[in-house]
């Protein structure tokens, strides 16, 4: 806005430079959905390590295949994963203590393990807390501890109170990570102490895990990642860490229907029983996994073999979307979303083998139909050797063939998209297109020097388009910006053909 001028004088106005920064999004943030021991149902919550998952989930669990695929995950090379605990007719712990109806914050067993102690105040410190919150010296006050003998942890909420205020006991208690108040409170009195060598009262009500996921319990927690801002990948594990999800329920069609919304990468997991290629092949085409939307998604076999801790180190075999998402993870740290997450580099940390040792015989019926294969290689170990979308069979000849292309082209688009929000409401005229070349121009120069696209040139590599030919004035007056952006991908080395020839002596090279 023009500065008004009424004395003689310098007049420094700061003027916008019309720059807008595009920042790349994050390319490796995992959803997990399926069965926990503890923790939030239905909602997404991120966690950064196992450390943190152990925390808020409740770590390794015999029964949870979704543990084992987060376990995967984190060790080798995940970064942030968005966890979806859902449970099928699970119950929480419960406990009515002194008329104060008490419920452990999530449904599971782990709650059968909680207990809670009572102590009270001296009357001066009742006093002094009551003239503090402006509350009757006659309060009645107490000091409620929760226990969790399963993983030791404690808190104390200090002088709550069943008087209306700041420091009613079920408000108190909405900060807990283990219990909750649910119905009403008595209006008077308060809870008898317990002993100096009193534990406390346990929840007598257990609680329960629930049965096996069904197809609707994994439906319901793709829908939750509505919650989420941002997921990249996402791995459906099954229930239990040896099982499979339900079949002919439209699960994983549902999921990649919902992946490809979001802009978002499914790893496929086949079923157990599925071992040749013509089978998984016949199950893809069962489950509704061969339309052009399976360009968003990739299958891998066969499963990984590792020891389990619940069952004394023997040897079991645990589905590979964790492991592969880790892979995917640590690739696009170390060379970016561009690079193929398969090769000798992509090393399976942990596994001790495989379900099945292919060889490149086999491996020949797998390849043309876009099933990726897991090899055992002597040097390198348990490896990711494929890098095929499930549009990646020959006869389709599909553009996104390659994960590496159409996980950099998901990456573009997300980048793209929400770095062009500021566009919306400006003046649709050529000071905007020049901004809009700049901005954009400047983010896919940034991944040229990386080395993201083909070409020698960024005239050989990509293009931004945004002017009088592209935006029309028909397209002006209904208020439409066109922007067209294009870029030469990188297609993974997938065939190496090496010629040899004797070379006769006195021959010409």
């Amino acid at each position: 806005m023009p500065q008004t001028f009424l004395h003689p004088g310098v007049y420094i106005q700061e003027v916008p430079g019309g720059s807008r920064a595009i920042t790349g999004v994050a390319t490796a943030i995992t959803a997990f959905v399926g069965r926990a021991l503890r923790g939030p149902l239905d909602e997404p919550v991120s966690v950064s390590s196992f450390t943190e998952f152990e925390r808020v989930f409740g770590g390794l669990w015999k029964d949870s295949g979704l543990s084992y695929a987060i376990r995967d995950y984190f060790l080798n090379g995940g970064g942030t994963a968005l966890v979806v605990r859902v449970a099928e007719r699970a119950l929480p712990a419960t406990l009515t203590h002194e008329g104060v109806p008490l419920e452990a914050v999530s449904p599971g067993t782990w709650g059968n393990k909680l207990r809670v102690r009572v102590t009270h105040p001296t009357d001066a410190q009742a006093k002094d807390i009551a003239e503090a919150q402006g509350l009757p010296e006659d309060t009645l006050f107490f000091h409620l501890t929760v226990i969790d003998d399963g993983t030791g942890l404690e808190e104390t909420f200090h002088n709550v109170t069943r008087t209306d205020g700041p420091r009613r006991l079920d408000l108190a208690l909405n900060s807990s990570q283990l219990i909750r108040a649910t119905g009403g409170l008595p209006t008077s009195g308060r809870p008898a102490p317990h002993g100096v060598n009193d534990k406390g009262q346990k929840f007598v009500a257990a609680g329960d895990d629930g049965k096996l996921l069904t197809a609707q319990s994994y439906k319901d927690g793709v829908r939750a990642l509505d919650q989420a801002d941002l997921f990249t990948l996402m791995c459906l594990p099954p229930s239990a860490p040896g099982g499979d999800v339900p079949a002919g329920a439209r699960v994983w069609l549902e999921a990649l229907d919902y992946c490809a919304k979001r802009r978002a990468f499914l790893l496929v997991d086949p079923p157990t029983a599925e071992t040749t290629a013509a089978k998984i092949d016949a199950w893809l085409r069962g489950e509704g996994l061969k339309g052009p939307v399976a360009r968003n998604a990739a299958v891998y076999f066969p499963r990984i073999r590792r020891p389990d801790p619940f069952r004394d180190g023997v040897v079991d075999a645990f589905v590979p979307s964790g492991a592969v998402a880790g892979v995917m993870a640590r690739t696009d740290v170390s060379r970016g979303v561009w690079k193929a997450p398969a090769g000798v580099d992509s090393a399976i940390t942990g596994a001790s083998g495989l379900a099945a040792t292919l060889t490149d015989t086999e491996q020949d019926a797998f390849n043309p139909l876009g099933i990726n294969c897991l090899r055992t290689f002597r040097d390198a170990g348990s490896v990711v050797w494929g890098a095929r979308t499930l549009r990646g069979a020959e006869a389709l000849a599909d553009e996104y063939k390659y994960v590496p292309v159409r996980r950099f082209a998901l990456f573009l688009e997300e980048s793209l998209f929400r770095g062009t929000q500021w566009v919306v409401f400006e003046p649709n005229d050529e000071p905007l297109w020049a901004q809009i070349r700049m901005s954009l121009g400047a983010f896919m120069q940034d991944l040229f020097r990386q080395g993201a696209f083909q070409g020698a040139t960024p005239r050989d590599a990509y293009f931004v388009r945004c002017d009088a030919e592209t935006n029309t004035p028909y397209d002006v007056d209904r208020g439409i910006v066109n922007i067209h952006v294009g870029f030469a991908p990188l297609r993974p080395a997938e065939f190496v053909s090496l010629s040899i020839q004797q070379k006769t002596a006195g021959a010409a090279v």
